[in-house]
């Protein structure tokens, strides 16, 4: 019998490896330009207002200035709200650069120097004169929570709570433990490597090349062409390499607006970059505050959730997610009731983070069940199985497939849970408190319409593309391992070409679906080109295939052969020699299945187990090791699946312990905007992580059971710490992050 290659399940070394260790890989700000001009853009210095003068004249004077856009002297855009709206837009009127002399928040874009240099632009930008007329800005949630609204309309993809189930305050009145409490998330910044930028072509024709740091080149294209008014085959997006963007490049930000409008303007390359300080003007994990009541019996059986939120979000889109929606999903119980509601600030509107809506729901909801687990005596991995639910009771389905169980098993033993002292403050190591929490994460899977083109050459090569972007996560080898798995080639054999907008039609990389969602549609296209090629072969004049079935051969080092004779068969080179094509191509549309989506509700599960270590004396707190075991479907490639779940623990950490915007209400600005001050974890604040990948069997959700990986390394590890710590110090802290001065205070 003939082996299969197998590449898919097996950990695998990443093709674009090299290309990023060695600076071939070019990013958005990298690719040379003949004659290119360099904007800088001026943010405003206040958070509200209007601008009542921007006197530009010491820069123009400057030699090598070419001009300063600013409101008043700006090429005419589109005049309707629906022109600016990108893919995944919130209901409301999208931000317009340089519009009016209107201020909506501080650190808006007000104005663009555009000279033959950087260091010119940047000098020259400093030389602008801005007078303003200020207004009173709010930017406190504390004080807008009174106006807190439920949105008007809903966003798209983002599911309101279910109507209430039960009769949730009367069971929560009546029930004999009770645990209520308020849990904070702070506002967090992505904050990747690769800061925000643009570099816009101009060819002779009027043709744009773009190479736009995002995570949806043909997103962007569709919203330069409707808001320049330009035809899609006048705008090429390209980005190939992304340098971290974690959801903040989703929408197109205002960088690209400014610098497409200035290459149109002035029939001239320009390239705009943002600074770090940048980087803090425009989206962010809004701020939230929860409120969650749960009533118990004394055997830890949930007789009563309410989880109600309030969500920051700007004065102009109404920015939503899933945050309460969660505690329905996780347990089950008879009387639920949920609320989530906006409170409009003056600050630019939040926009998706890692896990959005998860990353901060579950975090509260999975504190307050440590609490309810120290209120009836019971330990937390049990209070949790006794809650367990088999279905998706908010919307009466069945799950395609959960091995939540055999997460808690898993991660329990490896972690050694069982050997854990529950009392607080009983574990001690010298000066440090021990401190041992868990918790369960969970985020969505699905996958979205997506399109993917393989071509075969006849010297064997096999080039898949599709438009999707790769942030960082391995989607050039995994989408390289499918193809040659179904193709029968050797991965070196094939060539993957993704983020461009040129390319078959794909979603924005985000919401963990593009492995599920392009992977799917490059094995489509795949098997689209071997039955091309196996009707070739049966064609050919003595074909040893000619009576043979498609099921019944095999597609293996670049040959199709008999699956129980596999010395008979034919080279691909030879059937295409022998019909006479240099390449067979196919491109197809792979979709989820209407039925599936009506029946079923799919899942990814994980339960994080930690370990932190706290100085008595001084508060500060190590995390020294993390056991996260999850329950993800189709695991394609271990090895870059781990970093995946591994940068989703470091995410969770940060917003753990470090995270957090500070916003200077006064003036309604960021203060620590740049990375002295805005705290992520470092190498010396990682410590052991350890991650297992539980199997999952999923025929229900896509034809290779993916389930993604990009967000449920966040969902939950942030509580796993907050309980670890309480465990350690015996104070439950309910606002996060949980820095030093919420300990010893």
């Amino acid at each position: 019998m003939l082996k299969a290659q197998g590449y898919v399940g097996a950990p695998q070394n990443r093709v674009d490896g090299r290309a990023k260790v060695t600076g071939e890989a070019r990013y958005a700000a990298e690719f040379e330009v003949p004659d290119l001009a360099y904007g800088i853009v001026i943010s405003s210095a206040i958070a509200k207002g209007r601008i009542t003068s921007i006197d530009a004249s010491a820069a123009l004077a400057i030699p090598g200035v070419v001009q300063v856009f600013t409101h008043e002297n700006r090429p005419r855009t589109a005049w309707f709200d629906r022109s600016y709206r990108d893919d995944v837009a919130p209901p409301g009127s999208p931000f317009r650069p340089l519009y009016d002399e209107q201020v909506v928040y501080s650190g808006q874009p007000i104005a663009l120097v555009v000279a033959d240099e950087f260091e010119i632009a940047a000098h020259a930008a400093s030389l602008v004169r801005v007078e303003y007329e200020t207004d009173t800005h709010m930017t406190d949630l504390d004080i807008k929570r009174s106006e807190a609204y439920v949105p008007p309309k809903k966003r798209s993809g983002v599911t309101p709570p279910p109507s209430p189930r039960g009769d949730a305050d009367q069971a929560f009145a009546q029930a004999p433990v009770k645990v209520h409490g308020e849990y904070r998330i702070a506002i967090e910044h992505h904050n990747p490597m690769e800061p925000h930028a643009s570099t816009v072509v101009y060819e002779e024709d009027g043709k744009l090349t773009i190479h736009d740091k995002t995570q949806g080149v043909q997103n962007s294209q569709r919203y330069v062409s409707s808001v320049f008014g330009l035809s899609s085959d006048q705008v090429r997006v390209v980005s190939p390499f992304v340098g971290g963007a974690f959801g903040s490049g989703l929408r197109p930000q205002y960088q690209l607006f400014l610098a497409v409008m200035a290459a149109l303007e002035l029939k001239r390359s320009v390239r705009v970059v943002l600074t770090r300080d940048q980087m803090f003007t425009f989206g962010y994990r809004p701020q939230a505050i929860q409120t969650i009541s749960l009533g118990a019996n004394p055997d830890g059986t949930l007789q009563s959730i309410m989880h109600d939120a309030v969500q920051t979000t700007s004065s102009f889109e109404d920015y939503q997610e899933v945050i309460v929606n969660w505690s329905n999903l996780l347990y089950h119980c008879d009387n639920v009731k949920l609320t989530y509601k906006l409170a409009q600030v003056d600050t630019y509107t939040p926009s998706d983070m890692r896990a959005p809506g998860a990353a901060t729901g579950v975090t509260a909801i999975e504190t307050a069940m440590d609490e309810l687990a120290y209120a009836v005596g019971i330990d937390p991995v049990e209070l949790r199985l006794r809650n367990y639910t088999e279905a998706d009771e908010a919307n009466k389905r069945d799950f395609t497939s959960k091995e939540l169980r055999a997460c808690y098993q898993l991660g329990a033993e490896r972690f050694g849970w069982s050997t854990r002292n529950p009392q607080p403050r009983s574990m001690r190591e010298g000066r440090e408190l021990v401190g041992w929490g868990m918790a369960t994460g969970v985020w969505e899977a699905f996958m979205q319409k997506t399109a993917a083109r393989a071509v075969l050459h006849a010297d064997g090569h096999l080039d898949v593309s599709t438009a999707t972007s790769d942030i960082g996560t391995g989607t050039y080898t995994i989408l390289a391992q499918i193809a040659a798995d179904t193709l029968g080639l050797a991965i070196n054999k094939v060539t993957t070409r993704i983020g461009d907008s040129s390319l078959p039609k794909s979603p924005v990389q985000g919401g963990s679906w593009t492995a599920a969602s392009a992977g799917t549609a490059v094995q489509v296209a795949c098997r689209s080109v071997r039955e091309t090629l196996f009707k070739y072969a049966r064609e050919m004049d003595g074909s040893p295939l000619a009576n043979a079935s498609l099921e019944h051969v095999s597609f293996a080092d670049g040959r199709i052969v008999l699956t129980n004779d596999p010395e008979t068969g034919i080279s691909f080179t030879d059937i295409m020699r022998a019909k006479g094509v240099d390449t067979v191509e196919a491109e197809e549309m792979a979709a989820p299945g209407m039925m599936t989506s009506l029946r079923y509700s799919g899942y990814s599960h994980s339960a994080i187990f930690a370990e932190v270590r706290v100085d008595e004396e001084l508060g500060i707190v190590r995390v020294t090791r993390i056991v996260n075991a999850v329950a993800a479907g189709t695991i394609l490639n271990p090895k870059t699946a781990r970093s995946q779940i591994i940068g989703g623990i470091v995410f969770g950490i940060g917003m753990a312990l470090e995270e957090e915007s500070l916003l200077d209400h006064n003036l309604g600005r960021f203060m620590n905007h740049n990375l002295a001050e805005y705290h992520v974890p470092v190498n010396a604040d990682i410590h052991d992580i350890d991650v297992i990948f539980v199997s999952e069997h999923d025929d229900k959700l896509n034809p290779m059971g993916i389930k993604g990986l990009g967000e449920i390394g966040i969902v939950g590890t942030a509580a796993a710490i907050g309980n670890a710590i309480f465990h350690a110090t015996g104070k439950r802290i309910r606002e996060y992050p949980i820095t030093v001065d919420k300990i010893l205070g």
